[in-house]
């Protein structure tokens, strides 16, 4: 059952009534050390498309107040890209869809000017002057130049099973769908941010890839992950493993699923699932969240017949972003979804053995990509 790879679940999906209604991305965060010092970056680069069906010769903006008036759904392929770090940014560059050259089918391949994304490959720039991000508040973004050439090497995926299969797609049961095709991903190449450089290394990179796609998004909002991790047992880095903790409160049939989390961990070749979708695993799940003065700080409890993974995670608050994104509706809801691309803390993984845990393992987790938010009240 190791590794279920499945680039079909990567393909262009917004067909049928998510042409009209829908948004479909393609997320890849990673580390890159910087050329001078080594010290180490993390990046992102997504490539996020919304309501093709609704294109026109421009981008079409929603959060732009004409296009409100007029009833104007948004309509565009945003190349978004940035850092995290005291220095952090997100920075989106928007195409009109006739400007976008789209293989939508596995493998699926996205390109617009100098701006390319693959299963195996990821290139573009977007420069935003300091004029321009404030000019344009609805770019929804900040100012900064960033280039990149990066090969992608996707290792180890998370797939989330039967949830978004393609009977379920295409029902749409779903209103948000998620698969992690590279949820251990090698990156290598460059990065050019605001004039430094950057290089990236597979065995450096720590890297992630997944996709979205969906009409809506979920609140409260959670994302975990890291394959940047040490085990406590044997003080070696855990060459072949890696976490992955999603999801929030998905709807089904417009129904919501009261806080349910999908979660797995691979620990040196041997899987532990916690997807609440698979029943025959009878998964609980307790998590909460603490935004702190400094610090956000995540605890999660997940539980099979199996197995139980407890997971805790910080973020420093000056090293993240509230990351920006309009729903495929125009509306904005998300405006305080923290994301962060250097969390750290512990994973500790137990067995189940005649009615008592066992440990198998305490690990410590640095790199880790985390997020959290919830809809404004």
């Amino acid at each position: 059952m190791f590794n279920h790879h499945d680039i079909t679940r990567n393909a262009f999906m917004l067909h049928g009534p998510l042409a009209h209604h829908g948004y479909d991305w393609w997320w890849h965060s990673l580390t890159a050390q910087d050329a001078e010092t080594g010290e180490d970056k993390p990046f992102f680069i997504e490539f996020f498309v919304c309501n093709p069906a609704l294109a026109e010769d421009e981008p079409v903006l929603g959060q732009l107040p004409e296009n409100q008036a007029a009833g104007k759904k948004p309509s565009y392929l945003m190349v978004k890209a940035g850092t995290w770090g005291e220095d952090h940014c997100q920075l989106h560059r928007f195409f009109a869809w006739k400007d976008v050259k789209l293989h939508g089918d596995a493998p699926y391949s996205v390109e617009a000017s100098d701006c390319f994304a693959c299963e195996t490959a990821l290139v573009g720039s977007i420069l935003i002057t300091e004029e321009e991000a404030a000019a344009h508040p609805e770019w929804m973004c900040d100012a900064g130049d960033l280039t990149w050439d990066l090969t992608v090497d996707k290792q180890i995926a998370f797939n989330v099973g039967y949830g978004a299969s393609k009977p379920l797609r295409d029902v749409e049961a779903f209103a948000m769908y998620w698969h992690a095709e590279g949820m251990k991903s090698a990156y290598s190449g460059t990065i050019t941010y605001n004039g430094r450089q950057y290089t990236v290394t597979p065995e450096k990179s720590y890297g992630y890839a997944d996709k979205n796609w969906g009409r809506d998004f979920t609140s409260p909002w959670v994302w975990l992950s890291s394959n940047c991790l040490f085990s406590k047992k044997t003080g070696k880095q855990l060459q072949s493993s890696v976490f992955d903790i999603g999801g929030g409160r998905p709807k089904i049939y417009l129904v919501p699923l009261d806080r349910r989390l999908l979660g797995v961990i691979y620990y040196e070749g041997k899987e532990y699932d916690f997807n609440f979708s698979k029943l025959h695993l009878m998964v609980k799940t307790e998590f909460s969240f603490e935004e702190q003065d400094e610090l956000v700080h995540w605890n999660v409890r997940q539980e099979n017949i199996h197995a139980v993974m407890e997971t805790e995670v910080f973020c420093r608050k000056k090293d993240m972003l509230l990351v920006n994104y309009e729903a495929p509706d125009g509306s904005k809801k998300h405006n305080r979804l923290w994301n962060g691309g250097n969390g750290w803390g512990t994973v500790k993984l137990y067995e189940k053995k005649d009615g008592g845990l066992e440990l198998v393992d305490e690990i410590e987790a640095t790199h880790i990509g985390c997020e959290y938010g919830e809809y404004d009240r």
